[in-house]
């Protein structure tokens, strides 16, 4: 039989921080391969890197003393965190017994199902900034005067969904997701919470309107992000940023990953492309044996079909398919010259570029990673009287940020077309 507890004894009994670290962790392919560092308080952090090699080897006789090249070594830095916050509320008259107390065996009916999901929508949410970059989907056709939009990634919405919408033309514009139709890619958004749909007509794929999470653009730039493994390895010429934790990519080889052109990528040739991209980092001096090659499902789903209609070419290494029940899947596939790569497909990529990554490059610092927001009086809940009744807001905070700390040893392939 249940007994009457306090919200905050249950809380600290059943929802631990390392509960919400580890559902986070188990369940994302990005944060289960990253090194972490979670003693990051705050301030800046140094990312030094050997910039240039000593280069100067002279055949018949010794360099002139004024004409010695020096090793060069740079001190880039990341100057603070990111923060992103998550909110879950619960009604407290779904939780109380007959006597006005919080009963335990409510709140266990309603607080697994609810930090659950939570929790692998935050996860969602992180990892696609983390990897993609701010937006999260982008307008495969015009706004329409009833509210609706066609959509790249309908899957990341979610019926409630607070987000931005914004196009090179328009004023950024806060709406709320009332309606999904998931079999036409299709959401239909309103201005307010529990409104009606609202005209977005204005926003247009001419000029590309895209969806972002709520609190990342500040007056139509893209402000509150991560880091992003997509925009890090990306030149700027390619939709990337130009500087790397302070530092100028051109100036340094050791910042700048291989760039392969995935323009010409198709359903019949993508694994040929694969390969190709893996020589041309081979050819720079990377170490490709160190790599995972890291896609979109719709790519995995691609390279398997090939993989089994071909004789001969490619084939998959013995006992290395698996899948995750967390959302990806795994492959070793060996080409008919002995190279070798894993090949993992990722719900949470996009599907216009494929990532090369050495995991020794990376490091995600965090201040504790997820934590429950207390308050100085020690609870680790915000209680609300409303004219309908009582209710509790617990807050999640991630203060947090990538560092990229050697792009050279990646590549990216991008401008993949959308084939079918």
């Amino acid at each position: 039989m249940g007994t009457d507890r306090d919200f905050q004894d249950m809380l600290n009994e059943y929802l631990p921080n390392d509960l919400l670290m580890n559902e986070f962790v188990k369940r994302d392919y990005f944060m289960t391969r990253v090194e972490k560092d979670n003693n990051w308080k705050g301030g800046k952090i140094i990312v030094p890197f050997h910039a240039a090699q000593a280069t100067s080897v002279k055949f018949g006789g010794l360099t002139d003393s004024t004409d010695v090249s020096k090793d060069q070594y740079v001190r880039g830095s990341i100057d603070d965190y990111q923060e992103v916050w998550g909110s879950l509320k619960f009604d407290h008259r779904d939780l109380m017994d007959h006597s006005g107390k919080v009963n335990q065996d409510s709140f266990l009916k309603i607080l697994p199902n609810q930090v659950d999901s939570f929790i692998e929508y935050m996860k969602m949410v992180c990892s696609i900034n983390i990897m993609a970059g701010p937006h999260f989907a982008t307008a495969l056709g015009d706004g329409q005067a009833d509210g609706t939009i066609v959509v790249d990634r309908i899957d990341r919405f979610q019926l409630g969904q607070k987000c931005t919408l914004d196009d090179d033309n328009s004023a950024q514009l806060d709406v709320y997701v009332i309606a999904i139709d998931v079999d036409n890619d299709t959401i239909t958004v309103s201005d307010s919470r529990g409104g009606s749909a609202y005209d977005i007509s204005a926003y247009t794929t001419a000029q590309n309107a895209k969806f972002y999470h709520d609190g990342v653009l500040v007056s139509g730039t893209a402000t509150n992000k991560f880091n992003s493994v997509k925009s890090a390895l990306l030149s700027a010429a390619n939709g990337g940023s130009s500087t790397l934790h302070g530092k100028t990519k051109l100036a340094y080889p050791y910042l700048q990953a291989a760039n392969i052109d995935g323009s010409t990528v198709t359903a019949t040739n993508i694994l040929d492309k694969i390969f190709d991209g893996a020589t041309r980092h081979s050819k720079l001096g990377r170490k490709i044996g160190k790599v995972e090659v890291v896609m979109a499902q719709k790519h995995l789903g691609s390279v398997m079909k090939l993989i089994e209609a071909q004789k001969g070419g490619y084939k998959v290494s013995e006992g290395s398919r698996s899948a995750s029940e967390f959302g990806w899947d795994e492959i070793e596939i060996t080409s008919v010259s002995g190279n070798r790569l894993k090949l993992v497909g990722v719900n949470e990529m996009d599907e216009d570029v494929i990532l090369y990554i050495d995991w020794t490059a990376l490091v995600f610092r965090s201040n504790g990673f997820f934590k429950k927001r207390t308050a100085p009086d020690g609870k680790q809940y915000y209680e609300v009287r409303a004219t309908t009744g009582y209710y509790y807001i617990l807050d999640i905070c991630l203060f947090g940020e990538l560092e990229v700390n050697a792009p050279a040893k990646c590549a990216i392939m991008h401008s993949i077309p959308n084939y079918s």
